[in-house]
């Protein structure tokens, strides 16, 4: 086991453990902080200001005394409040899968989006809305849009894992590569669809740029449950998945069953994504710039490298969010994924830039 401790500059692990630890927790400390700030911010600023009393009457109190005070407390309560607890959600499934993708698949381009999940929920979404399927009927009020788009994203991944699959046995490289065809061909298919309904052009070009617009917390009670199980499972593997990212061979040595957990994982990792795209749209670079992000803060260890992407997921959601929606004049929102695209292609191309030696 001394492989390890190979990288470590003291020859007491106590020490190097107990000052990793501490690290940490003040990483975790300032992440939270940050955190609950933004969260506050975005009670406050909008284009209807509340004030600060009004808003923690509003939380903390149930007494509604006039119209005004009825409206204020929807502003805050179901419409700011809410979209904010549903851009973290958002923000922690993205950030939490790309870590995962890229730890199990050992390549730092992996991602729900190279993989073909993202494509897939979309192409179901484009599906739904040509259908008509946005205003029927589903659960917690839902149209059915937000559960065809899971079902193309789960035919995207049965798509991957079958072409993936070389002789019996599923190879991390060749499912990058599979990933790539089916994104591909699924978005030819998305842009056949939208030529021959023009009708239905407009929401699927705005449902594929990604928003959080008109959602609220029907939204959020039907994605919690899926990041919330998602981002357990995570953690239980995380250890498992520290030792898949040396190696599949390494891994099988030190009785790890890759074929379980690999499978277990992947499957974890795409529902998880599927129940954030298919009820925000496409929100690009988020799971492939997030856990970049943290590895060169704090290292590759996959349970604390899990948490600290959850939180700054949350974080740079939120703030995407907030910009989004007064970035623009005259009532006017611009689509939260152009703004995470626009920050984030030229901060990975830096990235790909200091570690090229890394994914060479």
């Amino acid at each position: 086991m001394k492989s390890f401790n190979t990288n470590s500059p003291s020859k007491n692990p106590e020490k190097v453990f107990s000052h990793q630890g501490q690290s940490q927790g003040w990483i975790w400390l300032g992440l939270i902080a940050v955190y609950a700030l933004i969260m506050m911010f975005g009670l406050w600023y909008g284009r209807y200001p509340i004030s600060w009393q009004d808003i923690m009457q509003t939380l903390f109190t149930s007494s509604l005394q006039d119209e005004t005070a009825q409206m204020i407390n929807t502003i805050v309560l179901d419409v700011r409040l809410s979209r904010l607890f549903l851009a973290s959600l958002v923000g922690v499934a993205l950030a939490t899968s790309g870590a995962v993708f890229q730890g199990l698949l050992r390549n730092p381009l992996a991602d729900p989006f190279t993989l073909g999940v993202s494509t897939g929920a979309a192409f179901g979404a484009t599906v739904a809305l040509i259908l008509g399927l946005g205003s029927h009927a589903g659960y917690f009020g839902l149209g059915l849009l937000p559960f065809v788009a899971m079902l193309g994203a789960f035919a995207a991944l049965v798509i991957v894992l079958n072409l993936a699959r070389v002789e019996g046995a599923l190879r991390p490289a060749t499912m990058i590569l599979a990933g790539i065809v089916v994104s591909t061909f699924l978005s030819a298919l998305i842009s056949l669809l939208k030529s021959l309904d023009e009708e239905s052009l407009s929401a699927i070009v705005f449902w594929m740029l990604g928003s959080f617009a008109g959602r609220g917390w029907p939204h959020v009670l039907f994605a919690l449950p899926y990041v919330a199980i998602g981002l357990t499972i995570f953690l239980f593997y995380a250890h498992e998945l520290d030792i898949l990212s040396m190696g599949e061979l390494e891994a099988r040595h030190l009785g790890v069953p890759v074929d379980k957990v690999r499978m277990i994982l992947l499957v974890s990792a795409c529902l998880t994504t599927a129940a954030a795209v298919s009820i925000s749209g496409v929100i690009g670079f988020v799971g492939l710039v997030i856990p970049h992000l943290i590895r060169m803060l704090q290292g590759p260890n996959h349970r604390p490298l899990l948490v600290s992407s959850a939180l700054l997921g949350a974080i740079t959601m939120v703030i995407s969010d907030l910009l989004a929606k007064n970035i623009l004049s005259g009532g006017e929102e611009l689509p939260v994924g152009v703004l995470t695209t626009l920050i984030g292609g030229p901060f990975f191309c830096y990235i790909l830039k200091i570690r090229k030696s890394q994914i060479a």
